[in-house]
């Protein structure tokens, strides 16, 4: 039982740490956006899209943040085979495909944005928005196949009673 308590604490300190870490990016992204600006006024109207993608990253990403929290509460109280983790598991697999379709978007604004400016500097910042594509579907795959076995689990409890 210890064990389990202590595991499940580093996770929450971890979560609690990423959650800060997107706070961060949140408070520094205005600054580096009207810098970027300043520096080049004549695509300023490109920044929207990605303000708008990389705000909706992040709430998307606190709230898949907070019911992993929620999760790990439900693990220490052993309700992990309940409805409410179900729950949680729904919304943080419908926040991953929501990070898939804003960073999706995000590519979209960034090739053209390259286009328009004539720039071909634009395969790595989609290199990485592929990666990150990649990391969440995997995450959205490990999500779904923890949700099968909660589907199924109270019809095993009613049969083993």
């Amino acid at each position: 039982m210890n064990v389990k308590r202590g595991s499940t604490t580093f996770l929450k300190v971890i979560i609690f740490l990423a959650g800060i870490a997107v706070l961060a990016l949140c408070i520094w992204l205005p600054g580096i956006t009207v810098r970027d600006a300043r520096i080049h006024p004549d695509t300023a109207y490109f920044l929207i899209p990605f303000l708008v993608c990389a705000y909706g990253f992040c709430i998307a990403f606190t709230v898949a943040l907070y019911q992993a929290y929620k999760l790990l509460t439900y693990i220490e109280k052993n309700n992990a085979f309940s409805e409410l983790s179900l729950k949680s598991l729904k919304i943080i697999k419908k926040c991953a495909f929501t990070v898939i379709f804003l960073i999706s978007l995000a590519i979209v604004s960034l090739r053209v944005l390259a286009k328009v400016t004539g720039s071909d500097d634009a395969a790595g910042p989609t290199s990485l928005c592929l990666m990150g594509i990649l990391a969440t579907s995997i995450l959205a795959a490990i999500v779904d196949a923890l949700q099968k076995p909660l589907k199924n689990a109270p019809d095993i409890k009613s049969i083993n009673e």
